[in-house]
């Protein structure tokens, strides 16, 4: 330790010394934990790709083209039947898990009953030819190991850090997947924001992609998984091409967006799970066989990396590039709406690569492999609203840092044109302010159910003795004998009574029935709302069985701080 350090750590109070000291352990623990994490998932991580790579998807590969076109049907139903059966019926959610359990309390896990069947039916989807990406089932998997790592050594973690875990996982299942330890710590703090990152996760999030990227590469060598030969260099011209690659990825990912959004819509989702992959499997089945007419083998099957490579290749023609873009679009969106399971990263990767390819075409560029990566950078940005990553992703998995500067420009463009839209379910567009993340607590934060309500046969004579003079309370929910709740007796209601009439008249007759009254399931800002609409500073709040619970006032939502006490988030 420095002199300077000892003397101006003897200026500090005793406690705040044991203060600093405490912080300083739970850093290093933290850290180890992350690292931890790291291991365990580039383990999993290796695991998930074996069995689909090798154990699935190559074996797929070698048999004739009928039986591949057929078995991306058949991955779908395998799929199906993994989150029905394994899964308990859960949905084919994976990187957007990860993003939905970062937004919810702290006290929030990922749920570890589904976790096996979910990556099975992952393994299934691609493994027999969909076309979707292993980050899915990675960032799941990783998410998950970090998120019960951290349940299991729960005394360990401040009430700050309860997310820690939960996005380190996430950051070294992306790192592992690619060989990108940074681009895995990049991708967790910025996708659960739109505009924004998960900055307090940082280092942990380094540190177990780190980690996760040694495990792996130990087995799977270090070579990117994207090399682009040659040695590249830029110019004015390369870099207005970037900035129009950049515009066409954002408008074209803006309309994938859509796209995906559409397919996650009630109508799709409505349909019977046998019917959606009869069509979804019948589409793929043409989508393969096209697109072996095109590019003389099935493109379209798989997560697309061999769709990079033909890419660059400058003896496809632009017709030939961009009839396999509009053929692999497809391919994802009726692998998705098919029920597939799976991560729409590579989609967009791949995507992006075949719109630079036919803009550096068109534009007779003499490099296309430039435009082809800025592509991929700048449609993954974009699709994600993941711009640092995106940048990130192609220096690192192309092991050619010149493509830095214009991906950083076509990046920067695809953003100009997205607007609110992203693939990413759960997203949101920033942080939320002070008084916001109140309003987004559960509404058990603020009921206070220590509350003395009023039996319907009471008078209203009693009523006023007990709750107006005794209790000082304008509004009092009816509650009958099996805790029922009828309305609420209300002050201004007794006025239209008789003086004489109080002491027979019962407090049904005064009570207001069609009153708002809230959920045990609400949030905080629908008490908030539902009060507004009732012009009432009293809601009473009832479970599912319309049981009384407890009320909600005006002073339980102001004192803001105190809900933060109850629910562990201050």
């Amino acid at each position: 330790m420095s002199p300077l350090m000892s003397v101006s750590r003897s200026f500090l109070p005793a406690h705040r010394q044991a203060e600093a000291r405490a912080i300083g352990r739970r850093t290093h623990q933290t850290l180890l934990f992350a690292a931890g994490t790291g291991v365990l998932v580039g383990l999993a991580v290796l695991a998930i790709e074996r069995a689909t790579v090798e154990g699935l998807l190559d074996a797929v590969a070698d048999r004739p083209l009928w039986l591949q076109a057929l078995a991306p049907a058949v991955g779908l139903v395998v799929a199906a039947l993994c989150l029905r059966w394994v899964a308990g019926g859960a949905t084919g959610s994976t990187s957007d898990e990860y993003i939905r359990a970062f937004h919810e309390q702290s006290d929030e896990r990922i749920d570890s009953r589904p976790v096996l069947g979910r990556i099975l039916a992952s393994i299934a989807t691609i493994g027999y030819g969909g076309a979707l990406g292993l980050e899915g089932p990675s960032i799941y998997a990783g998410s998950a190991i970090g998120s019960s790592v951290q349940r299991r050594f729960t005394r360990f973690f401040s009430r700050e850090d309860a997310k820690l875990l939960l996005v380190a996982g996430a950051a070294a299942g992306v790192a592992a997947i690619f060989k990108a330890p940074a681009t895995g710590a990049l991708f967790a703090i910025e996708v659960p924001y739109r505009a924004d990152v998960a900055r307090r996760n940082v280092l942990p999030a380094m540190v177990a992609s780190a980690a996760s990227y040694v495990t792996f590469a130990l087995v799977d060598g270090t070579d990117p998984i994207l090399p682009v030969p040659g040695t590249h260099t830029f110019g004015w011209r390369d870099l207005g091409g970037a900035l129009l690659v950049g515009l066409l990825c954002g408008a074209g990912a803006r309309g994938f967006s859509l796209g995906i959004r559409t397919l996650r819509g009630s109508r799709v989702a409505s349909t019977h799970w046998l019917l959606r992959i009869g069509i979804a499997g019948a589409a793929l089945a043409v989508l393969a066989w096209l697109s072996n007419l095109v590019a003389d083998e099935p493109l379209t099957l798989g997560p697309g990396y061999d769709v990079i490579r033909w890419a660059t290749d400058p003896s496809n023609g632009a017709w030939l590039v961009l009839a396999l873009l509009v053929l692999r679009v497809g391919a994802v969106m009726a692998t998705y709406g098919g029920g597939g399971v799976g991560g729409l990263f590579v989609p967009l990767v791949v995507t992006g690569a075949l719109t630079g390819r036919v803009a550096g075409d068109v534009l007779s560029m003499a490099d296309t492999d430039l435009l082809v990566v800025v592509g991929m950078a700048a449609f993954l940005g974009a699709g994600y609203r993941t711009p640092l990553a995106g940048v990130m992703f192609v220096a690192e998995t192309t092991g050619s840092p010149a493509f830095v500067v214009p991906a950083l420009l076509a990046t920067a463009a695809s953003q100009v044109l997205l607007g609110d839209s992203s693939v990413a379910m759960h997203q949101r567009a920033g942080r939320l302010g002070h008084l916001e993340r109140r309003f987004e607590l559960p509404i058990s934060s603020v009921v206070t159910t220590d509350v003395r309500t009023v039996p319907p046969d009471a008078t209203i004579e009693e009523f006023l003795s007990v709750h107006l003079v005794g209790q000082r309370r304008r509004a009092v929910p009816v509650v009958d004998d099996s805790n029922r709740y009828l309305g609420m007796a209300v002050l201004d209601e007794v006025v239209a009574i008789r003086r004489d009439a109080w002491a027979t008249t019962e407090v049904r007759s005064i009570a207001r029935t069609n009153g708002v009254h809230g959920r045990t399931t609400w949030l905080v800002r629908d008490a908030v709302h539902a009060m507004e609409r009732g012009d009432t500073d009293v809601l009473a709040v009832v479970d599912g069985d319309d049981r009384f619970v407890g009320v909600v006032t005006t002073n339980d939502v102001l004192r803001l701080d105190e809900i933060l006490e109850r629910t562990g988030l201050r």
